[in-house]
């Protein structure tokens, strides 16, 4: 199986880890925390404003390997407060308001930086 590694300006650098791996029609998405690509700061003190980036970022990364979020099969988001669960949820209604992937959460053991929310995804390439 070839695999293809996936790096893009338009999302957050990656130190030990790729942005993305495209293998077998797939494309694996690392989990994207909120942060602003150019500055590497947290965007948003709101779990809307945070998953909204983090999906942006995903966004991207997906382009970048020519897919997009309407191709995403499965997501992981990881939160560090129970209680976002319903901002997570409005948030990712408007990224997905008609046949949204499939979906498990976690909680978040760390909080760099004042990060709330991590998301990754797969998607079909």
């Amino acid at each position: 199986m070839t695999r293809q590694i996936i790096r893009t300006d338009s999302a957050p650098a990656a130190a030990a880890y790729s942005q993305a791996v495209r293998a077998g029609g797939l494309v694996f998405v690392s989990g994207q925390g909120p942060f602003d690509p150019a500055s590497g700061q947290v965007v948003g003190s709101s779990i809307q404003e945070q998953t909204r980036q983090c999906l942006a970022n995903v966004q991207a990364i997906l382009a970048a390997a020519g897919s997009s979020l309407d191709q995403v099969v499965s997501a992981t988001f990881i939160l560090a407060r129970d209680e976002d669960f319903a901002g997570l949820n409005e948030e990712w209604a408007r990224w997905f308001p008609a046949a949204p992937p499939a979906r498990q959460g976690a909680r978040l053991p760390v909080r760099p930086g004042g990060m709330k929310v991590s998301v990754a995804v797969i998607a079909a390439a």
